[in-house]
């Protein structure tokens, strides 16, 4: 696996492309989406304005909150905010609704599953994480329990979805279940390796104990 920067960048292109399809596929299939989406599906009924939209516009209102917590974006940030909501927004444009109950369940598990491999290759990138993975991590940074952090802000925009307009449904509950276990195991085989920095000369390495 390269460790090239134009190979890592094919790799994060791809994963945040793929993640708005991922998204567009589970709206498609009409059982509820993810928590964030979720909001930003109850935005968009509130607003009028293109999921998408929302989802790049939410992105930037979080990436705000990085500043209290003195997080840096890099360029898989940037590039986040960018792709994904376009992706998701022309996915559902090029794909109608789909009827049958059997189409839908696959469109379902079609999207969680794209889902968890476009999550391992944009981190396993390596160059840098998402908004919304930068509000966890920068809050777990600044003292609070990541399983603490990740449950609480995940809640919150859940609850906000909800309230808003948003779809909540058997395929909130079963990505909640199986993201973690699909991203746990895809992340280490999609990650770019560490690049291994070359030992100076006459320098030797200690013998283990």
């Amino acid at each position: 696996m390269s460790t090239k920067l134009p190979g890592r960048l094919v790799r994060l292109l791809a994963g945040l492309v793929l993640f708005g399809v991922s998204v567009a596929l589970m709206v498609r299939a009409g059982f509820g989406l993810s928590s964030w989406d979720v909001l930003h599906q109850g935005l968009a009924a509130r607003t009028d304005l293109p999921m998408g939209v929302l989802v790049n516009a939410v992105a930037l209102v979080v990436l705000l909150l990085w500043i209290p917590l003195r997080q840096r974006p890099g360029a898989g940030t940037v590039a986040n905010v960018a792709l994904v909501g376009p992706a998701l927004d022309a996915t559902l444009a090029l794909l109608p609704p789909v009827g049958s109950l059997a189409g839908r369940i696959a469109l379902l598990a079609a999207g969680i599953l794209l889902n968890g491999v476009a999550t391992a290759l944009y981190l396993g990138a390596r160059l840098g994480p998402g908004p919304r993975d930068g509000l966890m991590t920068g809050l777990a940074a600044r003292g609070l329990p990541l399983g603490r952090a990740r449950a609480g802000i995940e809640l919150a925009v859940l609850a906000a979805g909800w309230l808003l307009g948003g779809a909540v449904g058997p395929g909130t509950v079963l990505f909640a279940v199986a993201i973690g276990p699909l991203v746990q195991y895809l992340v280490p085989r999609l990650t770019v390796p560490a690049p291994v920095r070359p030992v100076p000369t006459g320098v030797t390495s200690p013998c283990p104990a």
